[in-house]
């Protein structure tokens, strides 16, 4: 794979996710000899956990696969003040198992507390304000260990639409991940979003979406998880999100950091028939990838 960009992989994209019965989870053996497969050369660690916690073993993990760690996804309840030392411990864990690993970005989420994605309670005016002191804060943490922290708006978070994202930007100085998926669902266009905040991206997840199971998760008709189950990710290409013109922009504004493939994806229980299905969509993306941007 030959690309004018650093592209990643992420277990997400294999049905590793951090959500209790998502779905089958893969050894890493598996999705990281897929990764190779591909072409890819780096991936995100995927959820605490799922890749060896001691750098040793995390470092001969990848080093078997050829692949280096870029970050990690991590969602930490933000606003709650009475949980702000269990949030900074595992933070502190975290980070310095990607400093290990000569990783540059934790990928912060602004998590509920609650299970999964798909409810959402309202903060008090309180609760927004800790959750911004608390980002504040982690970014602290992080870059005291040489890594940086950036915000991902996400699909069942605290920080997922348009108002709440242009607020917590006018309010911390913290960069966002880019992910063209979860702001398309949350109704925000990712290209426009570069066009206003070209100096605050500073990392990107690649997603292509289906906008009628977007538009219901929006309204609430269904829940996150079942719209993944029923094929809300596609790969780059097949969707209804402008990648073209989010991946031109990106290039117009200078961004050279990375960009990870994440597809979000569900593996049922009872059958291995579909484990070789992200191996599928990830080469589609690739190839998409390929092809866009090796147009003159």
């Amino acid at each position: 794979m030959t690309l004018p960009i650093r592209v990643a992989g992420a277990p997400i994209s294999w049905g590793v996710c951090e959500v209790p019965d998502w779905g089958r989870i893969l050894h890493p053996d598996f999705v990281l000899g897929q990764m190779a497969r591909l072409g890819l050369r780096a991936t995100e660690l995927g959820p605490p956990g799922y890749l060896p916690g001691r750098p040793a073993e995390l470092a001969d993990v990848l080093d078997r696969k050829g692949l280096s760690l870029v970050g990690g996804f991590l969602a930490v309840v933000l606003h709650d003040t009475s949980r702000a030392d269990e949030t900074v411990h595992e933070v502190e864990r975290f980070v310095d198992l990607l400093a290990a690993a000569d990783a540059g970005t934790v990928v912060l989420a602004a998590a509920t507390g609650l299970d999964g994605y798909d409810r959402r309670p309202d903060l008090t005016a309180d609760q927004w304000r800790a959750l911004v002191r608390g980002a504040a804060m982690i970014g602290d943490v992080a870059k005291d260990r040489g890594i940086r922290a950036v915000l991902h708006p996400h699909v069942g978070t605290h920080v997922e639409r348009r108002a709440e994202i242009e607020r917590f930007l006018a309010e911390s100085n913290l960069p966002l991940c880019l992910d063209t998926g979860h702001l398309v669902i949350g109704g925000v266009d990712p290209a426009e979003l570069v066009e206003r905040h070209s100096d605050r991206i500073g990392h990107v997840h690649l997603k292509d979406v289906r906008s009628d199971l977007a538009d219901e998760v929006r309204s609430g008709r269904i829940g996150y998880a079942d719209a993944v189950r029923r094929g809300m990710y596609v790969p780059l290409g097949d969707g209804d999100v402008r990648i073209d013109a989010v991946l031109r922009r990106l290039c117009d504004v200078g961004y050279d950091g990375w960009y990870v493939l994440e597809q979000d994806a569900i593996l049922g229980q009872r059958t291995t028939e579909e484990d070789d299905k992200p191996l599928r969509d990830n080469a589609r993306s690739i190839a998409y990838l390929e092809t866009v941007l090796g147009e003159p």
